[in-house]
């Protein structure tokens, strides 16, 4: 991604503390968090538009065209309906934009189980909550139906599997691509 200097920023289903996002914040212009609940704390940042709510919906609150970068993290294995999600986040990102999507891959499901169930080391009700799992023939297609050409898509496992994830740039005005 290079910097992040000066970008507006959407992270979608932050978390409530927004970790990830948190952590960007002294160099974006600006920071959206969305989540169902999300800390007073960033609520009364500055740099930092919250909304609560629920995925799809909380991001019809969101203009059209208007972040450089999309974050979505662990989010579109808890949604029955992933592909509404995408669909907003490519129209919310502006021309030229970036969306970052990371899920558990099928190969994880396993691993994420484990350690959920047997261990005790991970919260087994995020697991019980798990819609789906994604290998990159699985995300791929999603990304393409909410708007993202194929030649705009990078997605590729990681985590030694167990994971999957995916950069998909929205065309810019001038590219058409």
């Amino acid at each position: 991604m290079g910097s992040f200097s000066g970008m507006r920023v959407l992270d979608v289903g932050c978390g409530y503390h927004a970790t990830v996002a948190r952590s960007l914040l002294p160099a974006v212009a600006s920071l959206t968090l969305v989540d169902v609940a999300i800390s007073p704390a960033l609520r009364g940042h500055v740099n930092v538009r919250a909304i609560e709510g629920r995925l799809p919906e909380a991001l019809g609150e969101v203009d059209d065209d208007c972040q450089d970068l999309v974050i979505c993290n662990s989010v579109l294995e808890h949604l029955w309906e992933p592909l509404e999600t995408l669909r907003e986040v490519w129209r919310i990102l502006a021309p030229g934009g970036m969306a970052l999507v990371n899920v558990p891959s099928w190969r994880g499901k396993r691993y994420l189980e484990f350690s959920a169930f047997r261990l005790k080391m991970s919260p087994a009700d995020e697991m019980e909550d798990h819609k789906a799992y994604y290998d990159p023939r699985d995300l791929w297609p999603l990304l393409v139906r909410a708007g993202f050409t194929p030649s705009a898509i990078r997605c590729v496992p990681h985590k030694f599997g167990l994971n999957t994830f995916a950069a998909c740039r929205k065309a810019s005005a001038e590219s058409g691509r």
